[in-house]
């Protein structure tokens, strides 16, 4: 008898309830790119009080249970997976909720689990000689998230979009930029891969009080820098679901286009200007960065969607939703890269 038993063990049961919420973390990433930080405490005290429970009967079953089924697997678990996820937020690799979403997996699945489903067994594929089910779903989540960028260029090739960004990206309407999350794929000289973050668009149009059509509407006024409002309005932190808050002195959050800014030249032989959109001047003024935004790019992604009906974005991949699906992946059916494999 395994120490997961024939059934499923009651801590193994009680793993089962990590799933909904990983499956509303993903729906959150898709749907606002934020995940509160408390969403993780719940799950962390819980796998923190499963690994005890599974360390004692462990211990009470003695052999092989002890040793090759907990103690080496729940090792390389916070030994290896914990490191790994803090690694990669460290340099970049993965957003805060990333990491936080690999360290609460370590601890709440170190040992691979069994289920029984009247003649199946879950995961079908069975353990894997390192034995430990957060590595596993983690390779799990890397491969999801390596054949999301085929399925996305095999969209667009069937759409008849052919591009060097198709592999991370697609055209959308000017009109959905601002309910959208992702990074700009274009600058005034073609596409590219380095084009302005949306949030940090969002940031800005809020700090000046206006939206992306009134910007459109004229772009050779906003771009003179002596259109900006003399009191900023808070930028938020650019998430489409950013709750937008009026000024202390009770002004109103949007500034009205005819009234709250003057007029700047609007013929062809508009001057340079030393701060084209007031690209320097937001930064300047923000408390902290705008998701790495520079002035130039800034000002190269205002220059785009000033006058594009049609622009390339990239919607990044969420990293919650390959872990999610590398979580279910490994439940049913076990170590997808062991799998392939052999």
């Amino acid at each position: 008898m395994t120490l997961a038993g024939a059934i499923g063990t009651a801590p193994d049961l009680l793993r089962l309830l990590a799933v909904p919420v990983f499956a509303w973390t993903a729906y959150r990433d898709i749907e606002t790119r934020r995940v509160s930080s408390t969403v993780w405490i719940p799950l962390a005290l819980l796998g923190a009080v499963l690994l005890g429970w599974d360390g004692w009967l462990a211990w009470s079953a003695g052999g092989d249970a002890w040793t090759f089924e907990f103690l080496i697997p729940t090792a390389i678990s916070l030994g290896l997976v914990v490191p790994i996820a803090y690694l990669f937020w460290w340099f970049g690799g993965f957003g805060g909720a990333d990491a936080k979403a690999l360290l609460v997996l370590a601890v709440l699945f170190p040992t691979f689990p069994k289920y029984a489903l009247g003649s199946w067994t879950f995961p079908t594929a069975g353990t894997t000689d390192i034995g430990t089910f957060s590595f596993t779903i983690l390779t799990n989540a890397v491969l999801v998230g390596i054949a999301l960028p085929i399925a996305l260029a095999i969209r667009n090739a069937a759409a008849g979009r052919i591009a060097p960004v198709m592999f991370v990206g697609w055209p959308v309407s000017w009109e959905r930029i601002p309910e959208t999350h992702g990074r700009l794929l274009e600058t005034p000289a073609g596409l590219s891969r380095g084009g302005l973050d949306i949030d940090a668009l969002r940031m800005y149009l809020r700090w000046r009080g206006l939206s992306l059509a009134d910007l459109r509407d004229d772009p050779k006024r906003y771009r003179d820098p002596s259109t900006l409002p003399t009191e900023p309005n808070p930028p938020t932190d650019g998430a489409v679901t950013a709750s937008v808050q009026p000024r202390s002195d009770g002004g109103a959050f949007e500034l009205d286009a005819d009234d709250a800014v003057p007029e700047a030249v609007a013929d062809s032989d508009a001057p340079e200007y030393d701060d084209p959109w007031g690209a320097d001047a937001f930064l300047e003024d923000i408390d902290g960065s705008a998701y790495g935004t520079t002035p130039e790019t800034l000002r190269e992604g205002l220059d785009v969607l000033a006058t594009e009906e049609t622009v390339w974005i990239s919607p990044g991949t969420p990293f919650l939703v390959p872990v999610f699906a590398g979580l279910v992946i490994a439940l049913v059916y076990g170590d997808l890269l062991l799998g392939t494999l052999f």
